[in-house]
């Protein structure tokens, strides 16, 4: 499909799910004619409205007098009309209907103009056709626009289908709480959400997806599989790995160390805690305020924050002595915890957390280094997802026309040429997304794809003009002159805890053999002597291999030991009695995911764990046994 018809087919697909918003509005207001309603927006896979209905509160046992409603409201195929009223009519309308939200977002929309305006436009709310885009700081709104379907008015900026009878699929999901306008001080309303699609067939794959996502849920696993805790005395979004969590962690790390190092990358280390004007000078202080960590000093009256990212304080290390463009590039690595004050009710799990581990990398060279540069760090991404068995495609993360980003527009459109020959010249299967850039540089995000067929932002690749002018570094040029180095930003995994959130549930926790925590099981026909011996025996030289491997000698019956292993996703497991003391060799049971052509066949125990170091030690994702 060309790229017109793609946007064309995607803009018919928004404009059915918000004309189900608000067909999903006039449902609830049939129902509760009280109903008062703050917005209603297209989001991935469907759409949510904001409702308000007082005490009453909407649970999942009403969704099927709600859709049974929006299906009347489809039957009766009502046309969505638009009409335009002035600002000050559309106030007395909302007053007129006890709509104080709406009230609300006039008011404003008529204090600010398009400063609100265009915050609004991402929600599609009440906005005149032609007021999105407009750039301005502040331009008088004059009119908004409503669409009426039946006997339902809304505010509204659109776009709908025709008629209430072309809007495909769908499903009313579930209902959360959710602060108006995300601000904690105001009231909390009820946010319905659904999901929509063309066809039944499209929304029924969708909720099959779904119910598979609730297996491979990685809250689900890590406590099945004994990876991570939470404790409410630690904290909210502060997760505990245990031992076999570390393990992954570790050795994910350890993969991404050594591939920095093959180029050139030092390990540095840094503290987490920083005193406040070092991010007020990098610009993050402005940015992020809101989101950092404030720590107290009982000595001095210094103010200082726990670190929300790294590249400051790896700025301060280049900028400690004079520098050379002989000395160029630098490449400092670090695997240290950030931390960022998350709003409680957008933790999840390891997917959003409060403490962040990342595998952050920054580089100073000079502008002539760039590419080579770039060239090496995606080089490493392909190294990485290839040994984790994951597709990806790239991102290119680039600035819009706002002015919420740092720096020379000049610099910005440079930095953007070249993210794009880099991506072509390493033939990427990449898309550009403008306003998705950090607020100090473009970026190369790589979007990972997982067994479900979901896009994760993952690795990323980002460069900046900025810092290196806030902090005002330099080298000395060939030429004998100072000049300024650009640096440049680098993840392979990004968050450790975010992406472990996505592997654990592309993997079901059936991790290849270089990342398993447990490797090998042994497990013992009887707790005599001998067997007991000889199964402590392959532990030792397990151990000497750096092999992880554990015993069961507990007094269960073989049958239910292999039955723990499968459900603990062991990769290999050997059964240990009388024949395999005598011959000295095993019959290795190999996990299914991993078996390439299932063979019967016996080993001894010493090419076994030679084998099994070989596999660890290559990361490979298959068993060569």
């Amino acid at each position: 499909m060309k790229k017109d018809q793609q946007n064309s087919a995607a803009n018919g697909l928004e404009a059915m799910r918000h004309s189900l918003a608000h067909i999903t509005a006039a449902a609830v207001q049939r129902l509760w004619p009280e109903a008062k309603f703050g917005v209603g927006p297209v989001v991935e896979n469907g759409f949510y409205y904001d409702i308000d209905l007082g005490e009453t509160k909407i649970s999942e046992e009403d969704f099927p007098k709600i859709e049974v409603e929006m299906k009347k409201i489809i039957e009766e195929d009502q046309k969505f009309e638009r009409s335009e009223q002035p600002i000050d009519a559309g106030i007395a309308w909302a007053k007129q209907n006890k709509q104080p939200y709406k009230e609300e977002l006039l008011n404003d929309l008529k204090r600010e103009g398009t400063t609100l305006a265009k915050e609004l436009d991402t929600s599609m709310m009440g906005l005149p056709a032609g007021i999105s885009g407009v750039s301005s700081t502040n331009v008088e709104v004059g009119k908004v626009s409503f669409y009426k379907n039946g006997s339902f008015i809304d505010l509204c900026r659109g776009p709908h289908v025709e008629t209430t009878g072309k809007v495909g699929a769908f499903k009313l999901m579930r209902v959360a709480g959710a602060y108006w306008r995300a601000n904690e001080k105001n009231p909390q309303m009820q946010r319905l959400y659904g999901v929509a699609f063309e066809t039944d067939k499209e929304l029924q794959k969708h909720l099959d997806m779904l119910e598979e996502a609730k297996k491979r849920d990685h809250r689900k696993i890590g406590r099945e599989l004994d990876l991570f805790v939470f404790s409410d005395l630690v904290g909210a979004g502060l997760p505990l790995f245990t031992p076999k969590g570390t393990v992954l962690r570790e050795e994910l790390l350890n993969f991404s160390s050594e591939l920095q190092a093959k180029h050139g990358y030092q390990k540095v280390s840094i503290p987490h805690i920083t005193k406040k004007e070092l991010y007020e000078m990098s610009g993050h202080w402005d940015k992020f305020g809101d989101e950092l960590f404030l720590v107290q000093s009982q000595e001095t009256s210094d103010e200082f924050v726990l670190k929300p990212m790294n590249c400051p304080h790896h700025v301060q290390i280049y900028a400690a002595k004079p520098r050379s463009y002989r000395d160029l590039p630098q490449r400092y690595m670090e695997a240290t915890t950030q931390y960022r004050d998350e709003k409680k009710g957008e933790l999840n799990g390891l997917a959003r957390v409060r403490s962040i581990s990342i595998d952050d990398s920054h580089v100073f060279c000079r502008p002539d280094q760039i590419e080579q540069e770039m060239d090496a760090v995606l080089e490493m991404v392909r190294d990485m997802y290839s040994a984790l068995d994951m597709k990806f495609r790239a991102r290119l993360s680039f600035r819009d026309d706002s002015d919420k980003y740092l720096g020379d527009k000049k610099l910005w459109q440079d930095a953007q040429a070249i993210l794009e020959r880099v991506a072509k010249k390493h033939q990427l299967d990449y898309e550009t997304a403008e306003g998705e850039a950090a607020f100090y540089g473009p970026k190369i995000d790589i979007m990972v794809l997982d067994a479900l067929g979901r896009e994760w932002q993952c690795a990323t690749d980002q460069l900046d003009f900025v810092q290196p002018e806030r902090f005002d570094l330099k080298y000395v040029a060939e030429d004998g002159s100072e000049t300024r180095p650009v640096m440049i930003h680098k993840a392979l995994l990004g968050s450790v805890e975010r992406f472990l959130s996505v592997y654990i549930e592309h993997t079901v926790g059936k991790f290849p053999i270089w990342l398993a925590p447990e490797q090998i099981r042994v497990v013992t026909v009887n707790q005599e002597f001998e067997t007991t011996k000889f199964a402590a025996n392959i532990l030792e030289q397990a151990k000497e291999a750096g092999l992880r491997l554990t015993v069961d000698n507990s007094n269960e019956s073989v049958g239910k030991k292999i039955r723990n292993a499968e459900v603990e996703k062991v990769p290999y497991v050997l059964v240990v009695g009388e024949k395999e003391i005598n011959s000295g060799r095993v019959a290795p049971r190999i996990r299914n995911d991993l078996v390439v052509i299932p063979v019967q066949s016996e080993l001894s125990v010493e090419d076994f764990l030679k084998t099994v170091d070989n596999e660890a030690k290559g990361r490979v994702n298959k068993s060569s046994i």
